[in-house]
């Protein structure tokens, strides 16, 4: 098997959206809990990054 080369210096682009500011997790968890209480598709993606944002704090 050959031997891949990754070029580590190109950073990956963030998954948090820009609107997204920076949140406590309780901040974090409110926002989460109303984006899904508004049964809103068109806030997927911030519940999906809001989601994240929780679970990089669980790790």
């Amino acid at each position: 098997m050959p031997i891949i080369q990754v070029d580590g210096s190109q950073m990956a682009p963030s998954i948090l959206p820009a609107d997204i500011p920076e949140l406590s997790d309780d901040e974090c968890l409110a926002r989460l809990a109303r984006a899904v209480e508004a049964h809103d598709s068109a806030r997927l993606d911030e519940v999906a990054a809001l989601i994240s944002r929780l679970a990089v704090t669980i790790e």
